[in-house]
């Protein structure tokens, strides 16, 4: 057994043998006349930048939340448990609003058939666990929007094969997002409408109530499995629609006054 002094000693002079950077995404505001110079500048000129991050902890993504997404997928789409898997937190791609040029995601290695899925993100900005719905949204801070990339044959094979999703859906540069918006300074009803499009072609369209299971479920759910805490994000589910990306598509995805989340498909990473 290795004598208490020296585990007190080693942990006051440890050192780490490199530094890795933190995920990050910024934090976006409405707009006043004292900052409205900053935001001209923006996609939206409802918003502007914070220059405050919300560092990520862990990207928790919620599987079939759409009864149509279900159906296309072969799926039941009667309300059961919701399942959960992750991405990296390093998958995370801001996509500036502020810039004239989107944001180039690279086509992933070992795949033939990436797709793209909408999805409104949950950022958690209060730790949890065992949440009701009644208390869930006082551990929401707020939204942001984004797109869970995923390589589509590698999921079929997963699945045909009893095998998690992993490969499928947490490579590199895998979530494409927008800047948060505090929950306070927006408005996410039922009747708003995530939409993605490709090449300027509407290809997912559906009002948020579709969703088989609300933000405040999500959170209750998901923190019965896991202890939630500040940094994490929760993609909620894609609505139907999902469908291939190839080299040189631009997408677009809206979803209220959210900044819009863009980005174009780059060639592979040599």
């Amino acid at each position: 057994q290795i004598p208490s002094s020296t585990m007190v000693g080693r942990t006051m002079s440890k050192k780490l043998l490199f530094n890795l950077p933190r995920s990050t995404v910024p934090i976006f505001t409405r707009a006043t006349t004292d900052n409205a110079a900053t935001a001209a500048t923006a996609a939206s000129s409802s918003w502007t930048d914070t220059f405050t991050e919300f560092p990520i902890r862990r990207i928790y993504c919620v599987g079939r939340n759409y009864r149509e997404h279900a159906i296309e997928m072969g799926h039941n789409p009667d309300r059961e448990l919701p399942f959960f898997f992750h991405k990296p937190a390093d998958s995370a791609v801001f996509c500036c609003p502020i810039s004239t040029v989107s944001t180039a995601i690279p086509y992933p290695m070992a795949t033939s058939s990436l797709h793209y899925e909408a999805e409104l993100i949950v950022a958690i900005s209060k730790d949890g666990r065992k949440i009701t719905t009644d208390k869930a949204m006082e551990h929401v801070y707020g939204y942001s929007l984004g797109c869970d990339l995923t390589r589509r044959d590698l999921q079929a094979e997963a699945k045909k094969m009893g095998r998690p999703w992993d490969a499928a859906k947490g490579f590199d540069s895998s979530c494409p997002l927008t800047p948060i918006i505090p929950k306070e300074e927006i408005e996410m009803g039922d009747d708003t409408q995530i939409q993605l499009e490709v090449n300027g072609d509407i290809r997912q369209s559906s009002p948020l109530a579709k969703m088989i299971y609300s933000v405040p479920e999500i959170v209750s759910h998901l923190s019965e499995l896991f202890f939630l805490r500040q940094g994490d994000l929760i993609m909620t589910g894609t609505p139907a629609g999902v469908g291939e990306l190839k080299v040189g598509d631009e997408v677009s995805i809206t979803c209220g006054e959210l900044l819009p989340c863009n980005f174009v498909v780059g060639p592979p990473n040599s």
